[in-house]
């Protein structure tokens, strides 16, 4: 299938082969932990030089769709994978390590989406969501409560009994055939809410670090919208900057 090369190409090649590539691999024409075709067997494929296909696969790269090991090709990333999905969190315990924390949500329920849902998820008036919420502790101390929205037509799966405690974001989306893309956090400092207050045994008033974050496919949907609340004291935030 070669790629279009002409003067109304609104992209350059290799981010159309990126592309190309990108809608192969939602359509799970190769599947997660899969091997792609080596670079030569692609630029063949596509009509495209082998330089142009090292081009797509350096974006793919870094949106983290694939994953290049040394001396054994390039692999579709395995959203399933712990380290993956660690890529969606930076809460750490206070010495900066990763947390093992414990998870129990709620069943997921389904309702029209609410004016804030809407606008945080981009969601036309009509639309659904499902709502749950998750209650993390470690070493059996409540630290998180997390309040997770996410649209109905992108997640049927939640309808059959997937079980949101035991599957991050990134897990959840790959059953359905979405690739991620990038997550935009917003942090603050505030009042824990009531239902806070009721679920981790805080006080009224008790200062909370709030995490508000969006994770988008890489198409630019909005997948996820979840607001977290935690007890500063228990945890600490690690932003990697490159």
């Amino acid at each position: 299938m070669p790629m279009a090369s002409n003067k109304f190409a609104t992209k350059p090649i290799y981010q159309q082969l990126r592309d190309a590539l990108a809608e192969r691999i939602s359509g799970r024409d190769w599947r997660p932990g899969h091997a792609l075709p080596n670079e030569a067997d692609l630029a063949r494929e596509f009509g495209v030089s082998v330089g142009t296909v090292r081009k797509a696969l350096d974006l793919l790269e870094r949106e983290r769709v694939v994953i290049r090991k040394q001396g054994r090709g390039t692999f579709v990333t395995d959203f399933e994978s712990q380290d993956i999905a660690s890529r969606f969190t930076h809460l750490c315990s206070p010495e900066g390590k990763p947390i093992a924390a414990s998870i129990s949500a709620t069943p997921p329920r389904e309702a029209p989406a609410d004016e804030d849902e809407r606008e945080r998820l981009g969601l036309d008036a009509d639309a659904r969501v499902y709502r749950f919420r998750r209650i993390c502790s470690v070493d059996g101390t409540l630290f998180m409560v997390e309040r997770v929205v996410v649209p109905a037509a992108l997640f049927p799966r939640l309808a059959k009994g997937a079980d949101p405690a035991q599957q991050h974001i990134a897990s959840l989306a790959q059953q359905e055939g979405l690739l991620l893309g990038r997550a935009q956090e917003r942090i603050s400092i505030r009042p824990a809410t009531e239902a806070a207050c009721e679920e981790l045994g805080v006080p009224v008033g008790r200062p909370m670090l709030v995490l508000d974050r969006v994770v988008r496919a890489l198409d630019g949907r909005p997948v996820e919208w979840r607001v977290a609340e935690c007890l500063p004291s228990q945890l600490c935030y690690v932003a990697e900057m490159t």
